[in-house]
């Protein structure tokens, strides 16, 4: 199929899937509640850590599932979803282990770690050649019904013109073809709609987020703020090359954050956007180094079991936090503000800010412009009264009350412990806890 004619069945699929059923949110996401949201594990309810972007030798990461597996088992993680570009873990491969991007070190590690019956090789015309194990193979050897869950995912790889546009879809049943479009906006919307699409056919929860938006400077806060069916995002990427904190020209992915939550409770009339940390790892052979590796960034899910469908169900609720290192014990929002608890460690600080945008904000914006003064194609130059600090504390837990005005509230909590292995050189172990609607939703007309 050409890609031209994937994009005509994206543009039928939007007009006809996304009007009837593509944006479901769930319940109370779009409206200011007076309903009490406390998370905190109980005697129902556990917190569980996970990454939702891996990648191994099925694409271009360095290391087989398998290993992969152990490595996020033996590191405490709850669950790990493998998201290798455009492919599914299923097939019968095999690879030359010289021309892998593991190479002998990689297969000598898989040898020893699993000396018995597992690993599958043969010499092919005097190359070294393993067969690399399928998702259902690795699910069966290494996770553990109640303790341990390996979900199947994707990394939807796509572009448009020379920018990179990749999407995860965890829990996918089927491959994903990256549909294109004829702008940065579309090929997010038509990839999003073929997710929903496939979620709403085989009625099995998937999860889509969008990845790394400052990547390859691809994506823009105008671009992802309109794309519906989309609410999620990385907030925070533990790759070193994808931009976090934007620069000089670019926005932060957390300035993206505040415009896309600003546009998206006026204008736009669409829910909250709400952020993820994750790995993306590629390299697990020198850790720690400035390549992309495991143990960077990661969600804490609140939920009462761990099984895809439960996961996605409050992650979806948005009853879970981003984290690169801080633990978190309580967060709690009401009609009243919203109140943060932390796993605080000795000889650590923590610094809680909670940010966010009042009902009334300037929406006026300006591009940003070259030295020659073209306008560049990058997110937009934007009032202070978005994404403003209400309050700032320090210690191990904080309080924000709300003042009337304000369209959202979230939280940023910043410790003074360095990460040993971060994005970005001299990054702190932080958590972003998920956006609360404020009184100023309802008052601009977000309360539907």
């Amino acid at each position: 199929m050409s890609r031209h004619w994937r994009w005509c069945c994206a543009a039928s699929l939007t007009a006809l899937v996304s009007l009837a059923c593509l944006w479901n949110p769930p319940a109370n996401s779009t409206g200011f509640s007076a309903n009490q949201k406390i998370l905190a594990a109980n005697n129902a309810e556990r917190w569980y850590r996970g990454n939702l972007h891996t990648h191994s030798l099925w694409s271009d990461g360095d290391e087989y599932l398998e290993m992969i597996a152990v490595w996020y088992r033996d590191h405490k993680y709850d669950f790990l979803c493998f998201t290798d570009h455009n492919v599914l873990q299923r097939a019968e491969r095999w690879i030359d282990v010289d021309k892998s991007a593991g190479k002998l070190l990689a297969y000598d590690k898989l040898r020893t770690r699993f000396p018995e019956n597992w690993v599958e090789d043969r010499m092919v015309e005097g190359r070294l050649q393993v067969k690399l194990k399928t998702f259902d193979e690795v699910v069966q050897k290494i996770a553990e019904p109640g303790k341990y869950l390996l979900v199947q995912g994707e990394e939807i790889t796509d572009k448009f013109q020379k920018k990179p546009i990749h999407m995860n879809a965890t829990n996918v049943q089927e491959l994903v073809v990256p549909l294109g479009g004829e702008s940065v906006y579309e090929v997010i919307q038509n990839n999003t709609n073929a997710v929903i699409a496939q979620r709403e056919r085989t009625g099995q929860p998937i999860f889509v987020h969008l990845n790394h938006p400052n990547f390859g400077w691809a994506i823009t806060a105008e671009d992802l703020a309109k794309v519906r069916g989309e609410n999620f995002f990385e907030v925070y990427n533990g790759h070193p090359g994808v931009n976090n904190r934007g620069d000089d020209i670019h926005a932060s992915t957390e300035r993206i954050w505040d415009i896309i939550l600003a546009k998206r409770l006026t204008e736009l009339d669409l829910p909250l956007m709400y952020g993820i940390a994750t790995d993306d790892g590629h390299d697990y052979h020198q850790i720690p180094s400035r390549k992309s590796e495991p143990g960077r960034g990661w969600v804490m899910v609140l939920a009462g079991e761990l099984t895809p469908a439960s996961l996605i169900e409050n992650l979806e609720l948005g009853r879970f936090y981003a984290s690169s290192g801080v633990t978190l014990n309580r967060v709690v929002s009401d009609e009243k503000g919203l109140t943060i608890d932390i796993a605080g460690e000795s000889d650590v600080e923590y610094t809680v800010e909670f940010i966010g945008t009042r009902s009334g904000f300037d929406p006026e914006s300006t591009p940003v412009v070259d030295k020659e003064g073209k306008e560049l194609n990058v997110t937009r130059r934007y009032s202070d009264e978005i994404g403003t600090t209400f309050a700032k504390s320090t210690g191990t837990s904080a309080s924000y009350q709300f003042t009337g005005d304000e369209l959202y509230v979230r939280a940023r909590i910043t410790s003074t412990k360095i990460h040993p292995n971060p994005s970005a050189v001299g990054d702190f172990e932080q958590a972003w806890v998920q956006p609360a609607l404020g009184p100023g939703a309802k008052k601009s007309g977000t309360d539907r």
